[in-house]
């Protein structure tokens, strides 16, 4: 059996995905897209979380589970969507700057060296 190439594989940056991410995409997977990761896996980082998620996955479908419908995969729920406009927050907008006193009550503001008696 040959190992599939990074290219060839059902998910777009397979390589990058983190587990809970994998374990939700890998839902919409036949069970050869699935048994496609766990060689590609298995021959690459063979990592124990992974493999053993695909496998699981694998015995579901082999044992009559349907995959989900849907599943986007080049939807990528793990990075943020970019925004349309720069930060709404300018100097201009920002608060003032808060100087709490140096020592005492926050309700007690403490006075200047210069003004003691």
């Amino acid at each position: 059996m040959t190992e599939p190439a990074r290219e060839e594989l059902p998910l777009a940056d397979y390589d990058h995905l983190p587990v809970g991410s994998l374990r939700d995409r890998i839902r919409s997977l036949t069970a050869g897209e699935v048994r496609q990761l766990l060689d590609y896996e298995r021959a690459h980082g063979d990592r124990a979380p992974v493999t053993t998620t695909l496998e699981t996955r694998l015995e579901q479908l082999e044992q009559g589970a349907e995959p989900s419908p849907g599943g986007d995969q080049e939807t990528r729920p793990e990075q943020s969507a970019p925004t349309r406009h720069g930060s709404p927050v300018s100097p201009a907008s920002s608060a003032e700057p808060i100087h709490p006193p140096p020592k005492g009550v926050a309700g007690q503001p403490g006075k200047p060296k210069g003004d003691r008696q």
